[in-house]
């Protein structure tokens, strides 16, 4: 062992002791000043640099640090301790995994500076899970498993995290499985949930959280924020009613994550009166991102100048928007017609908060000049703007055509779709719409041939709809349902009272070259009319009727729902592909503006 200064070996150098001693004394309240000061007395006092007790007691200091200095970790690891043991090496890992370069966790890895144990390979399956990287964290897996480490709970729950975050849901509920149930914690359910939540499948979210419950698993608030996440894609409002009782019974309501998957499942499920509840008794819990969500939701639910009014005081509160903020402050312009102010709050976020255009906000900008019916301008401004447009934008200009019968316009952003995303269904809709609405059946026709040619399916019209904690599903023309035969007479009524009060269908919104009856038969078998037609039969007078739909709602159906809203007395609330619809007493937030 190497001789220290006075002829004290390094493990009972009273210095090396005293540092130490201190290094755990300040992990209560870790500090990185802390850490270099006494590395650096440790030093002056003659403790050899690579001592690995020393080495071994600064990185575990730093990782407890808020944000753990990088690369000053690697420098103790590799300069400092030039053969690190494995609890050293895992803590470096573990730093790495969880800063801004995640890949460097693997980089450090391949450099074998030691061998791999039980708690090498969660934080490379989290650095994998971050820069999702699928072949990367396969080849971990692979060689966890050939150490035989894979069968360890914690290297599950990590590749289940790992393997649900690259959307591999099915390897990640066959890891999940493997788990035995006496075994399950609360990281694995949890991982599961978020890999579910994170990646668009709010069922999967719903069936696991039941397994779970059944199980009699107590969840925390990482979990409820999953549920309360599926909860608000599927429009499930009775379910996260049902959830924020629950965490305001167990003292979770405070937590400012939960507060703010509370503000979005109210706003995703047009209870806006409710997410302001729950904004306003966070208090100072509120963060940036609940003022975001609450100004996002307002936005999307046609309240666009109420969204600029609390802009206007997060502003007062001396808050700094974000990029998602700025998203939401130019959608609440673009759907409420507000032209020059779009421009103006796109000039001072800027100028004033210094956020370089994203192309989000940039499609925000061409959405708000077509909407407003200023197609030749949108095409301007998309072909000047300085990042490249993405499909997005080009869809964008390609609705704006169809709305306003922009035939040349349309067939140019039509050209550039085809080149940048061939065979979105979507896209063909939406120029079959600008064909019809400007009368080339011709074009619609063969548009549909290439359609059928080229394999490209039309997404069909789906419709949620929640009742009594079930929530239920309509196509158009749908007859599975088992009391379909009621539904279709609930349909007939409703159109013969339609008729009454004076509704022409708009049968230009059927694409087809086919009689007007036909076209309005086919109008009135729509999704979100089966979905309403359900609820009028299966819900209480005056109650509200809630749906989910996944296409924008069209023209006729639009208007249909206004005059449903004043003939049965009910507010009808449609959460379509871009907006909310809140139908009252004849009339929608729009104000027939979307």
């Amino acid at each position: 062992m190497l001789e220290a200064a006075g002829g004290r070996t390094p493990s009972t150098h009273p210095a090396l002791r005293h540092c130490v001693a201190l290094l755990r004394l300040h992990l209560a309240t870790p500090s990185l000043a802390a850490a270099k000061q006494l590395h650096a007395r440790a030093l002056r006092a003659g403790v050899p640099p690579s001592h690995p007790l020393l080495a071994k007691h600064l990185l575990f200091h730093l990782a407890a640090l808020r944000a753990p200095p990088l690369r000053y970790a690697v420098a103790v690891l590799t300069r400092i301790l030039p053969d690190p043991d494995p609890f050293s090496l895992n803590t470096v890992l573990r730093i790495a995994a969880s800063s801004p370069r995640p890949r460097l966790a693997l980089a450090l890895h391949a450099r074998r500076l030691a061998p791999p144990d039980t708690h090498t390979y969660p934080p490379l399956l989290q650095a994998c899970a971050r820069i999702l990287s699928l072949r990367d964290g396969e080849r971990i897996h692979a060689e966890a498993a050939k150490n035989g480490l894979d069968t360890l709970v914690f290297v599950k729950n990590s590749l289940v995290h790992f393997y649900g975050a690259c959307g591999l849901f099915e390897s990640a509920h066959r890891v999940f499985d493997e788990i035995p149930v006496r075994e399950r914690n609360l990281v694995s359910w949890n991982s599961m949930l978020n890999g579910f939540a994170a990646n668009g499948r709010p069922n999967e979210v719903l069936t696991v959280f039941r397994e779970m419950m059944d199980v009699d698993f107590a969840p925390d608030g990482f979990t409820m924020v999953s549920v309360l996440t599926a909860c608000a894609e599927i429009g499930a409002l009775a379910l996260g009613r049902r959830v924020h009782v629950y965490l305001a019974k167990v003292g979770l309501v405070g937590n400012s994550h939960v507060g703010n998957a509370l503000i979005d499942l109210y706003a995703k499920c047009g209870g806006v009166d409710d997410a302001r509840r729950v904004f306003e008794e966070m208090g100072a819990g509120r963060t940036v991102v609940s003022w975001t969500s609450l100004i996002v939701g307002l936005a999307v639910n046609g309240f666009g100048k109420e969204a600029l009014e609390l802009f206007s005081v997060m502003e007062r509160e001396k808050l700094v928007p974000t990029e998602i903020t700025m998203v939401g402050v130019l959608y609440a312009c673009s759907h409420c017609g507000l032209v020059d102010d779009g421009f103006m709050y796109f000039d001072r976020m800027k100028e004033e908060y210094g956020i370089t255009p994203r192309i989000e906000h940039l499609g925000c900008m061409v959405d708000l000049l077509g909407r407003a019916g200023k197609v030749e301008e949108a095409y301007d401004y998309i072909v000047t703007m300085p990042l490249e447009p993405n499909a997005v934008v080009w869809r964008t200009l390609l609705g704006a055509c169809a709305m306003h019968k922009k035939l040349e316009l349309g067939e140019a952003a039509w050209a550039r779709l085809i080149e940048l995303d061939p065979g979105h269904s979507g896209d063909y809709v939406l120029l079959s719409n600008l064909y019809a609405a400007v009368g080339r059946w011709a074009d619609v026709h063969v548009l549909r041939k290439t359609m059928v040619k080229d394999g490209v399916r039309k997404n069909p019209g789906r419709s949620l709809v929640e009742l009594r904690n079930s929530v239920y599903e309509f196509v158009m023309g749908d007859r599975s349902h088992p009391e379909s035969e009621q539904i279709y007479k609930m349909l007939s009524q409703i159109a013969e009272r339609l008729r009454r009060e004076g509704h022409v269908p708009h049968t230009s919104n059927v694409l087809a070259d086919i009689e007007d009856e036909e076209k309005e038969t086919a109008l009135n078998y729509h999704s979100e009319r089966l979905a309403i037609a359900f609820a009028l039969l299966k819900s209480l007078p005056g109650t509200p009727i809630r749906i989910v739909k996944n296409l924008r709602v069209c023209g006729d159906c639009h208007m249909a729902i206004k005059l449903i809203s004043k003939i049965y007395d009910r507010e009808i609330i449609v959460r379509d592909r871009s907006r909310f619809h809140h139908f009252k007493g004849g009339s929608c937030s729009c104000k027939d503006y979307w």
